[in-house]
């Protein structure tokens, strides 16, 4: 039923003169690779470049039209490769290409469209530290378990209406100036859709540039919609795979499922985990979440420490003494 009703977008939109085009996303890779992502959907080339510098509204990000099957070409590195999107217009591969440590930039098009930037982060092989962060209610709080407030922040609200979880941004800056090099990976059961929407946010609150996780909009072959936990496992799983010999410092909040999926990740990867933060909500935010999850005890007998705070200072006093942070004397 959704291929049917894509298909039928797809010509409508192809017959009012609207062309592919790709979002490029931020990517990362390694020693010889590189993760590819990006999104093709069709739209009038004048929009595509007033909506550049242009806040829009979330609605706006849920009604483009993807375009499926549309044949991608990367360039990077000097050479030029074929991709396809899948389902939801969405692109996540991996190429082999060797590019330099640090952040590059490669090009994206469709046969159909211009040349889009995406960065890429290649992560030096010298590097044993990274972050993985969640961002509903651990970096910005969008009272995400409350139905109709969630609705209105993801499809009506714009980037300047959402609140940044007090103190956490100095916190990650703090840990990427301890950790020179160390990749940042934010990890959402939000929609690809909404990626440019909290790219704008992290940058203008100042959080430290790294790649967003998310997962595609709509339903499965078994289910209306996609298993957000399922997501986040698969991510962190798939990260353990590509850097083997990476300590994570996993981010996220008791508001929802986070103690679980770094508790179920720390049991099967223990020697890939530094330490989990864990970030309280308040009072009020537990009681409209629904309450708070119950896992205190999942890191019991690792030897890898759990931390608890309401804020980033909280957290990065703890982190402090476990010798992750340097301490700031104040």
């Amino acid at each position: 039923m959704e291929d049917t009703f894509h298909a039928f977008r797809q010509r409508r939109a192809r017959k009012r003169g609207l062309r592919p085009a790709v979002i490029p996303y931020t990517g990362y890779g390694g020693d010889g690779w590189i993760r590819v992502l990006c999104r093709v959907h069709l739209t009038d080339s004048d929009d595509l470049e007033r909506n550049r510098e242009r806040n829009i509204r979330g609605w706006r990000s849920f009604t483009s039209v993807p375009v499926d099957d549309v044949p991608v070409t990367v360039t990077a590195g000097g050479q030029e490769f074929r991709v396809s999107a899948a389902r939801g217009g969405v692109v996540d591969t991996r190429i082999e290409v060797t590019l330099p440590v640090g952040w590059n930039t490669i090009e994206l098009r469709t046969d159909e469209s211009a040349n889009v930037e995406a960065k890429i982060y290649i992560v030096d092989p010298a590097v044993k530290f990274g972050m993985v962060s969640d961002i509903d209610d651990t970096v910005m709080v969008t009272a995400l378990p409350r139905p109709f407030l969630a609705a209105w922040n993801t499809f009506v609200l714009d980037e300047h209406a959402r609140r940044p979880v007090a103190g956490m941004a100095v916190l990650y800056e703090r840990l990427s100036r301890a950790h020179p090099g160390s990749p940042v990976i934010y990890l959402s059961t939000g929609a690809w859709n909404v990626a440019p929407t909290l790219s704008r946010f992290l940058s203008r609150n100042l959080y430290p540039a790294g790649s967003l996780l998310l997962t595609d909009w709509g339903p499965t072959h078994d289910r209306w919609f996609r298993s957000g936990r399922d997501h986040k496992e698969q991510s962190l799983r798939r990260l353990a795979t590509e850097f083997p010999e990476m300590r994570w410092l996993l981010v996220g909040d008791d508001g929802q499922h986070d103690e679980d999926l770094y508790g179920s990740f720390l049991q099967e990867h223990r020697d890939n985990v530094a330490a989990v933060c864990i970030r309280q909500l308040s009072t009020s935010e537990a009681v409209l979440a629904g309450g708070r999850s119950n896992a205190d005890n999942r890191g019991a007998g690792t030897g890898v420490p759990w931390m608890y705070a309401p804020d980033g200072a909280g957290l990065a006093d703890q982190l402090a003494d476990v010798e992750i942070l340097p301490r700031v004397d104040r």
